[in-house]
């Protein structure tokens, strides 16, 4: 079963288009991390999903319906970002409590057991949060509401290196013992790499891939070597990223799907390409990078 179903998505912004025809589908039962460069339609993407905002053209369907303004959406999923803000007037003791009583799947020990592992004080209220402890009690919330549809957009924001390596092995752990659905935007894959089962890349408001994380490890390999000898093993392959190709030891990042012998012969090594290194190449604006600014003038 499809969680999430999306068929020509479009979302205008006057003449700027966030999402461009976008086609996707979320499996049940699965953690996809959502991934882009800033202004790549991530945010856009997950608040349609979450019912925020009406698409602009195309089909959106979540949990068998239309999600936007929709109240069995609201009550199935939840979504969880920097920007989330709770009333002033309760303390954190008793938004969970009022927590508890809107989302069905609530767990109640998990949110009090959280909120003692990471020292927070039940009596302060939200707005009184550094933005670490802020961005750490949404996700909280997020966690032990355990929705069908849970979506993370950059849920870490603020928080140190130590809390983060928590919070995704909470999340692991709570997602083995009460399996759902998750989406997980973030500038951090390579943290995540080992806590996804799917990634979702996005660039200008189009997927450029949705793959199982083992087979992104697998999708590109680095090859390095004399410039002659990879130029001339290059032909007739796919390039994602070329680097130091005046240097004696040049190094480019090509498809991997061919047999390895051939580079071998001619002296060229061959190397893995992480899935974060690899999400940055498919997105890169030309074939080089940064360095490519400076070699014009």
């Amino acid at each position: 079963m499809n969680v999430v179903e999306c068929n020509g998505l479009v979302k205008q912004y006057g003449s700027f288009r966030a999402l461009n025809h976008l086609s996707l589908s979320i499996k049940e039962n699965t953690i996809t991390g959502l991934i882009g460069r800033n202004g790549a339609g991530k945010t856009t993407l997950l608040k349609i999903i979450a019912g925020y905002w009406r698409e602009t053209a195309g089909e959106v369907s979540v949990l068998g319906k239309r999600p936007f303004n929709n109240l069995d959406v609201s009550i199935n999923s939840i979504f969880v970002d920097d920007m989330m803000s709770f009333t002033n007037t309760l303390t954190l003791n008793e938004l969970l409590e009022e927590a508890g009583k809107f989302y069905p799947n609530w767990d109640k020990n998990l949110a009090f057991g959280l909120m003692d592992y990471f020292n927070f004080n039940l009596n302060h209220n939200h707005q009184s949060l550094s933005k670490g402890k802020r961005s750490t009690f949404n996700v909280i919330v997020g966690l032990s509401a355990k929705c069908p549809l849970t979506i993370l957009d950059e849920p870490t924001t603020g928080m140190d290196t130590a809390v983060r390596k928590d919070f995704y092995r909470a999340l692991l752990k709570d997602y083995l013992t009460s399996p759902r659905t998750i989406l997980i935007s973030s500038h951090h894959l390579n943290e995540l790499e080992d806590l996804l089962e799917d990634v979702l890349l996005l660039d200008k408001g189009k997927a450029i891939l949705h793959l199982p994380v083992d087979e992104l490890k697998e999708y590109a390999v680095g090859l390095s070597g004399r410039p002659v000898d990879v130029l001339q093993a290059i032909e007739n392959k796919e390039v994602l990223h070329k680097q130091n190709m005046e240097s004696d030891n040049c190094y480019v990042v090509v498809r991997n799907n061919f047999s390895h012998n051939e580079m071998k012969r001619l002296g060229i090594g061959v190397s893995s390409v992480t899935p974060s290194d690899l999400c940055v190449y498919l997105t890169n604006q030309t074939k080089g990078g940064i360095d490519d600014v400076f070699n014009k003038h």
